[in-house]
């Protein structure tokens, strides 16, 4: 960000929301739980639905639905015994109506709506499940009919939670609204004109005064220009902190002949994907600046490789590697698969992970690397230690970086003088989504498979086909074929899939003996790895696992996939589950086992997987079946926590946001023009930096 001092104009926004009436000490904590801490917050806290509130005689009300009347009083009822609600029966020339009150509001109710009154009640018109009469339980308004002014005919309902009905939080956004300065414009003009949206003030008036279900759907004119707000302001912040990594100096790294003999030895021809995205990698390195680089590439597509190739070549400049994994038995199997080439080229690799930690060989692994005899480590966040130091360290490799946190990466990098960095990701992210995600990194994608890769065969037979699927199970094993077995996703509860993996892990211990191994998320992780190890070895033939199989996990002799329940999984999760077979010179099978009949949803998935296995095309298909929430888990990958945009339903305006980012810090790199002053401000407004309110930035 430029510069950190909030504007003035934005001072009413970043007040604390106990400065808006009736905040105070009981409520405040209510709001925010709701909103957040700031007045902004409940500002930019979006409406959820609209209550039309139709007048009508007693005889034409509808159950269900909130509706207004005009009625008398005709007697108070009070509670025969505690818990039971105050009553009062109502008329009107067509009929009777009760309203119900609980917790002690009788005698109040009594003195201020006294019988023989003529008032006005609002609310949601239900029956009485006793005695099956028409009620309205503690109506929305009761007033008289000289206030009938104050029930509005139009109301927007926002999220509520206990002791803070959505009224009160409504009061609470108005009175947000009250104190919301008039900002400069910060769009540009033609932009705006051509999208035909209000202005930012406008569009807040729209978004909290909804007048017909349209006003609230993603696509309304002014959700639109909110959302294109938040994604430009999250796009600057990125394009800065992409600007500022650039701006750092890092050792030049040239291609090397030491790489060029490993890229020889190698068993296989590099694909034309990898090939370009080395290229693009060594052109970062030879730079001068520090890379910061992704590489997103589908299961199986060679990230490794290109890694190692690149590591090869800081190693030929003096220049010390680190590769970083998320689990100690990815990190394993990482330096399996690079230590030989690396030793042939006469390049020491040493193995760092959690379990070194009381080991005499941990100390002489540290000494080889803070000497600079070992020029490349691998490990988990054992890496992370104060302890471990390194001679020269020019190239940080992180796998599964989404595992990975802001300060965590930092940490490491903060053991090399602006040492290079490349993330690599087996997550396909979809393309629309990748700016998002990604938009201060260079991405480079490897979107082809490695030659001699059949695809995985993929076929779904419904849940009462198991014991033929178990049968069929049974003669692999016996010639020696390994399987991973998925259990369903039970519910919410962890307890409950845990539960459902160990009853399946029990039936096929009595079919297949000793040769069953079990994985879950509840398992120990020295546990879950020796279970794992096992498994890779082939002391097991089946694993029975919940969704904890690691992405990137590589057992080459695993060939059968079966999963149960298929279609409670999305489709970029079922794509990563059958990532893992098939990975060897053995063909691979997929098999998805739901319970019928499937819906239209569901039977869309199981065919899209059934027809392709690219990933990136997968992601984007998971997108359009899914629509809005979270549909790929992102939450848990590090990603932003937008209020008032929707990736999904949005995710057309997040390429132009981030292209008039581009074009606003191109042509006003310092923002000192009267519209960068505006940008600064939409900015601070959004807060996007490290540690910021409404999202991890930094």
């Amino acid at each position: 960000m430029l510069g950190r001092m909030r504007p003035e104009i934005l001072f009413p926004l970043f007040s604390p929301i106990t400065v808006l009436k009736g905040a105070g000490s009981r409520v405040a904590p209510l709001l925010e739980r709701v909103a957040g801490p700031l007045v902004r917050d409940v500002l930019f806290l979006a409406p959820q639905g609209l209550i039309t509130r139709r007048p009508a005689l007693i005889a034409q009300l509808v159950e269900g639905e909130a509706q207004t009347v005009t009625v008398t009083i005709q007697a108070h009822r009070k509670p025969p015994r505690p818990g039971h609600p105050w009553k009062i029966t109502t008329f009107d020339a067509t009929g009777f109506i009760t309203l119900a009150y609980f917790k002690g509001f009788g005698p109040h109710l009594e003195q201020r709506h006294p019988v023989g009154s003529v008032r006005v009640v609002s609310g949601k018109v239900e029956r009485d499940r006793f005695g099956g009469d028409l009620q309205i339980v503690h109506p929305d308004y009761l007033v008289t009919v000289e206030r009938i002014a104050e029930i509005p005919t139009i109301e927007a309902v926002y999220p509520a939670t206990a002791g803070l009905p959505s009224r009160a939080v409504r009061r609470f956004v108005a009175a947000a609204l009250d104190r919301t300065p008039n900002l400069p414009e910060w769009q540009d003009g033609p932009w705006l004109a051509r999208q035909g949206w209000p202005t930012w003030r406008e569009a807040l008036i729209a978004l909290h005064a909804p007048a017909q279900d349209s006003d609230l759907l993603a696509q309304a004119p002014h959700r639109r220009r909110l959302a294109f707000d938040e994604f430009l302001a999250h796009q600057l912040a990125l394009a800065l902190r992409k600007r500022g990594g650039r701006a750092r100096l890092a050792p030049t790294i040239p291609r090397s002949a030491l790489a060029d003999q490993a890229q020889g030895a190698l068993p296989f021809a590099l694909t034309g994907a990898q090939a370009r995205t080395l290229a693009e990698i060594r052109g970062d390195l030879a730079s001068g600046q520090a890379m910061t680089r992704l590489i997103q590439g589908d299961v199986g597509s060679g990230k490794t490789v290109v890694a190692m190739l690149a590591m090869i070549d800081a190693a030929a400049a003096h220049r010390q590697s680190v590769l970083m994994a998320p689990t100690e038995i990815l990190a394993r199997q990482h330096f399996e698969t690079i230590e030989g080439p690396l030793a042939a080229q006469g390049v020491a690799a040493v193995l760092l992970t959690g379990r070194h930690r009381q080991r005499a060989a941990r100390g002489a692994r540290l000494a080889e690397l803070s000497m600079g005899e070992a020029m490349v480590a691998v490990g988990t966040h054992a890496l992370f230690q104060d302890d471990v130091a390194f001679k020269d360290l020019g190239l940080i490799v992180i796998d599964e970086q989404h595992r990975f946190g802001v300060s965590e990466r930092g940490r490491l990098r903060a053991k090399g003088d602006a040492a290079h960095l490349l993330a690599m990701s087996a997550t396909p992210i979809p393309r629309t989504l990748e700016l998002t995600l990604y938009g201060d990194l260079d991405v480079s994608h490897l979107d082809e498979k490695p030659p001699g890769r059949t695809p995985v065969a993929t076929r779904a037979a419904p849940a009462p086909r198991l014991a033929e699927v178990v049968e069929r199970l049974k003669h692999a094993v016996a010639r020696g074929a390994r399987a991973f077995w998925i259990c369903p996703l039970v519910s919410e509860s962890e307890i409950l899939d845990v539960a459902a993996a160990e009853a399946r892990w029990a039936a096929l211990t009595a079919v297949f003996g000793d040769k069953v191994g079990l994985v879950h998320g509840r398992l120990p992780g020295v546990r879950k790895d020796a279970v794992m190890a096992s498994f890779v070895d082939g002391a097991l033939s089946i694993l029975v696992a919940t969704t904890v199989v690691e992405v990137g996990v590589d057992v080459p002799a695993a060939t059968i996939m079966i999963v149960e329940q298929a279609e409670r999984f999305g489709l970029a999760q079922l794509h990563q589950l059958r990532g893992r077979v098939g990975r060897g010179t053995g063909s691979g099978s997929c098999v998805l086992l739901y319970d019928p009949p499937l819906s239209e949803a569901a039977q869309r998935r199981l065919d899209i997987l059934r027809r392709t296995d690219d990933g990136f095309v997968i992601a984007e298909k998971d997108l359009e079946l899914r629509g809005g929430g979270d549909p790929l888990g992102l939450a848990q990958s590090g990603f932003p926590a937008y209020r008032l945009a929707d990736p999904v339903a949005h995710r057309d305006l997040i390429a132009p946001a981030a292209d008039h980012a581009r074009l606003i810090l191109a042509r006003d790199p310092d923002l000192t023009s009267s519209r960068g002053e505006a940008v600064r401000i939409l900015q601070e407004l959004f807060d996007w930096r490290a540690g910021g309110s409404l999202s991890e930035a930094g």
